[in-house]
Formats: structure tokens, sequence, C-alpha cells
């Protein structure tokens, strides 16, 4: 299994990145604010407008790191990544896949299968640990709706209906999600999900959470041999990362709806670590980010037993180990994807 490497999170818009002795150095200005060893990292992702030199970004390209663009408010920009260095016939085997709806359908509902049972064991789990806080009959019904649509989604050959079945699902999820927060409601409240500009800081803590999943998974195709951008259950899109996407769906409630609401249930962030900016998007503050970001990488490292590979890894290491046996389904090494069932 591969080694988790670390991610350098830079959230103050004023920093420069740079090169300097295999270093990555974070400047503003001519001040040193920190100095890592590339050989370190595995991925860079920045806030900050100022870029990153010339030198650096062929460094990483050349050592397959990516470097990652993001607005002040989390969203995703872009990335700057080097040469394709996977398989071919993984890949045309992946291509081919693509173009034959049947089997892309075979792979897309396991894709959800495994996100509307992760998402009914969140709530569900909310229920066992949180009797007297919680309204469990609210949640039981929602569990029980969910691995209705669950059952329905194995059963179903068609991608357009799989959509309708998940977004029903999302529905039914989301619904009961405001059960889930425990603390500081004042601040930290669910009405609907929001985005594209997230409208409460709740909303905003997830589309970040999102933007960091989905750039890990787009890593995770790439460092297998995968197209990122050639999708089964997410169709072509110019510019869009649609296996990574596909990926990720599995991955949203125990990896990052778990870890927002880890957030805010345990204090460690509050209504003061938000702004509004000037189009009415609510963001987190730069102390909000550095906190954000310095949760997010201690989460990484948790150590967990994967339910298919049945290998200790640790959480930062899933996104990988779901690209991983994809491709060894794309080979014909096995026959079926089989999603992350978290439990």
């Amino acid at each position: 299994m591969r080694k988790l490497l670390n991610t350098l999170y830079v959230n103050n818009p004023e920093c420069f990145l740079s090169l300097e002795n295999d270093n990555v150095f974070v400047k503003i200005d001519d001040q040193v604010l920190l100095k890592v060893p590339l050989i370190n990292l595995e991925s860079i992702l920045t806030c900050g407008y100022k870029g990153a030199s010339i030198r650096l970004m062929f460094a990483c390209a050349e050592k397959g790191i990516t470097l990652s663009f993001l607005s002040e408010s989390g969203r995703y920009l872009g990335s700057f990544v080097g040469e394709s260095r996977g398989n071919i016939l993984l890949r045309k085997e992946q291509y081919r896949i693509s173009d034959d709806i049947e089997k892309c359908c075979a792979i897309a509902k396991n894709f959800i299968f495994g996100k509307l049972y992760n998402a009914r064991w969140v709530l569900e789990r909310a229920t066992r640990d949180y009797p007297l806080r919680v309204d469990v009959e609210r949640l039981k019904i929602a569990c029980a709706n969910i691995s209705d649509i669950a059952k329905e989604v194995l059963d179903c050959d068609d991608l357009d209906r799989i959509r309708v079945l998940e977004g029903t699902a999302a529905q039914y999820y989301f619904a009961g999600f405001n059960e889930l927060i425990l603390q500081n409601k004042a601040d930290f409240y669910f009405t609907n999900r929001n985005r594209r500009p997230p409208l409460d800081p709740l909303n905003a803590l997830l589309s970040l959470a999102y933007t960091i999943l989905a750039h890990d998974c787009r890593g995770a195709c790439e460092a297998v041999g995968l197209d990122a951008y050639c999708g089964f259950l997410h169709r072509d899109k110019p510019g869009r990362a649609s296996l990574a996407l596909d990926l990720m769906e599995e991955l949203r409630a125990p990896v990052a709806d778990r870890f927002v609401l880890s957030l805010i249930n345990r204090k460690e962030i509050s209504g003061e670590d938000f702004e509004i900016s000037g189009s009415g998007a609510v963001q987190l503050t730069e102390s909000g980010r550095k906190i954000f970001f310095g949760a997010w990488q201690q989460h990484k490292k948790q150590v967990i037993t994967h339910p298919y590979l049945k290998e200790k890894i640790e959480w930062g290491l899933v996104p990988y180990s779901q690209a991983l046996v994809l491709s060894r389904l794309i080979r014909g090494d096995i026959d079926e994807y089989p999603p992350f069932l978290w439990k």
C-alpha cells in the first residue's frame, strides 16, 4: 500500500510559494513563514492569489506532486500536474468502459450504493451514540427510506434512474442532517444544501471539505494510472474530473460530512471563524482556514481497517485504496467494484 505523505495547505492569500534547495518556501514579501522539504509532500493546496514560482511548479510536475489553487472562499480554481505516467492499456480500457453504458451502470450503481450505505450509517450512528439528544424516530425513518432506495439502486440498470434515486436519498439524508449538530446550534444549523456560493457557515464547511476531498480523489486516480476526467457515473464534460467525482460519492458522508460535524461538535470552530464576502458568500477567515486545514491533516492520519482490503491504513489513503481496486476491476482482476462501506 502506498505511504501517506503530507499535504501543504497555504491559507494566507498574500503568500507566495517558491523552491530553494529542494524545500518549499512560503513567503510574504521577503519574510519566510515556512520551509518544508518537497520530498515529504504529495500535494500542495494554496488559497493565495500571488501564486507559485515556475521553478516550484516544474519540480512538482517532475515529482508527481499536485499543486492546486483555491479561491479565498475555498472554491477550486485549478491544478498544475505533470505528464501522465499511467498505463496506457489501463486508460484505453477505461475509455472503452466509459463508452459502454451497461458497464458504466454496473460500476455507477456500486458507487451510489456505497454512498447511500455510508450516509445511512452516519445517521444510525447518531441514534446509537446520542439517543437522548437527537430525534431518533425522525432519523430512523430517514434511514429506512435510504435503505429502501439503496436496494433499488442495486437492481437498477439505467444511469439516469440511478441519479434520480441518489437525489431522492440525498433529500432524506439532509432532511435529518441538522439533528447531527449537537453544539453551537445558534451558529451552525442546516436548512438546505446551498453552494456557489455557500450562504451559511455549515454549507461553507461542507463545500470546502468536498473541494479538498475531490482534490484527493483526483490525485488518487492519477496515482494508480487512471484518467481522472473520464468517469462512469458523471459523464464527460470539459474541465470536470468526472472519475474523481465518481470516486468521492461514497466518501462524502464518512470522510467529509463526519469531519465537518466533528469540527462543530468538538467546538474546534465557531461562528467567529467566518466572514461574509462582498458577494454575500459565507467563507472561513484566514484563522478559520488554519483551524480547518490543520484538523483535516490530523484526520487524514487516523488509522482504520479497510473493509475490503482488510489492511490498516490511514483515512488519507482511502481515496487511493478505492482508486486501486477500481483499477483492478478495469484490468479484469476482479469481477465487481467493491465500494467503501464504512461502519
